[in-house]
């Protein structure tokens, strides 16, 4: 292990740290606000709502697989991953600012348009995330590893440890608990981003939030996938040159 990949060992240890230490006030009592509203959803809306979410991310993921650059990270260290990753980063975050903007803009109707369009953004970087660091989108396992780096970024609380565990402990998983909870991955999802999209869409504050919302959200997106592909990576190999 060379002296970048020691440090990225230890960023690691604090990324981990940061995931699994104790909810604050704030969460808890957010949290508890969220469960309540979904016990109060009809379960016939429930599985509506995750089976409009399920066909909306398989559709994404079959464009994205056929229009990413495959092994954009051959022959590359860990440190040129990680850079290639950031300028890929730069340019998601500011097509996510501007797409942001544009529907918070445009008013309520066009502003539930930000759904699917920045759904397909993230899914799309994540796709790009795998090429670089080495990994074959066309099998199917490796699709199902960016669905929970996906649900690892937008989730809370147990879900994101569970989550963690799956990812940290992936090349020894057991096939048959691979697939992925639609109904729990859909839920964290909403519940993640619920309140800033809807103030995306109050007039006069639509633009700024969408904005701003899509930046850090595709940020922390991105953040997350690096520290994945490190874990599984150093993991895997952990005397790489």
């Amino acid at each position: 292990m060379n002296e970048y990949e020691l440090n990225v060992y230890h960023e690691l240890i604090s990324w981990k740290q940061e995931i699994l230490k104790r909810p604050n006030m704030i969460d808890r009592l957010s949290r508890k606000a969220q469960k309540k509203v979904n016990e109060i959803i009809p379960e016939k809306i429930h599985s509506a709502v995750t089976e409009a979410m399920k066909g909306m991310v398989q559709a994404t993921l079959t464009g994205s697989q056929f229009t990413t650059k495959k092994a954009q990270g051959e022959g590359l260290s860990l440190q040129q991953k990680d850079e290639k990753l950031k300028e890929k980063l730069n340019s998601y975050r500011r097509t996510a600012t501007i797409e942001g903007a544009g529907t918070g803009a445009a008013g309520f109707f066009v502003g539930l348009a930000d759904f699917p369009l920045f759904l397909t953004i993230k899914m799309k970087f994540l796709f790009e995330v795998a090429s670089i660091y080495g990994y074959d989108t066309r099998k199917y396992e490796e699709r199902l590893f960016l669905l929970y780096v996906f649900q690892l970024a937008f989730s809370k609380d147990e879900a994101k440890v569970n989550t963690l565990k799956m990812i940290e402990e992936w090349e020894s998983q057991d096939e048959t608990i691979m697939e992925i909870d639609w109904r729990t991955f859909q839920q964290e999802y909403r519940d993640y981003i619920d309140l800033v999209k809807l103030l995306q869409m109050v007039p006069g504050l639509g633009a700024i939030v969408g904005a701003f919302a899509n930046y850090r959200l595709t940020e922390h997106l991105g953040n997350t996938a690096m520290n994945a592909y490190r874990l599984r990576i150093l993991s895997t190999n952990p005397t790489i040159e």
